[in-house]
């Protein structure tokens, strides 16, 4: 029965996935929940000020790079993760890998054996997740801090 053998291959060790992906969206949360509230607090400044639209760029291009640097230390976790249960032979080459599966980027010619595939696809249903959560707060975050342009209707 060779689709048995096939199937005893996948084993528990996607499984892994499973907390890894708690893990980091609650750390993409608990970091963006950070992030508001400075722009929230900074908002009222920035909607009265002159130049709006210089500070708003620069506020909106920190928020970016923050949210870069977070998914790079998610991706990181997850790399750690795979490198001290053994599926890719160095930290670097974890890395590299999990970049590619956290965007699905995949075009690296790394790959994990057989029986640790399936954590890779989680890696990228992970990945997923997390930039839609990021999608949401950077829209929220123009939303709220950009001044409403529409004309007050009058009765």
């Amino acid at each position: 029965m060779p689709e048995l053998d096939t199937a005893l291959v996948w084993n528990g060790n996607w499984a892994w996935s499973l907390p890894l992906i708690v893990l980091s969206v609650i750390v993409h949360v608990t970091a963006f929940a950070v992030i508001n509230e400075q722009v929230v607090q900074m908002s009222g400044a920035l909607k009265a000020r002159h130049n709006f639209m210089f500070v708003f760029a620069l506020v909106l291009g920190v928020t970016t790079l923050l949210a870069i640097l977070l998914h790079v230390l998610e991706a990181a976790i997850w790399a750690t993760v795979y490198w001290m249960l053994g599926a890719l032979p160095s930290g670097t080459t974890a890395f590299l890998y999990s970049l590619g599966a956290m965007t699905t980027y995949g075009h690296e010619p790394v790959y994990l054996a057989d029986h640790w595939r399936l954590m890779g696809a989680f890696e990228a249903v992970n990945g997923m997740i997390l930039f839609g959560l990021t999608t949401a707060f950077l829209y929220s975050m123009v939303r709220e801090v950009w001044p409403n342009t529409k004309a007050p209707t009058r009765m």
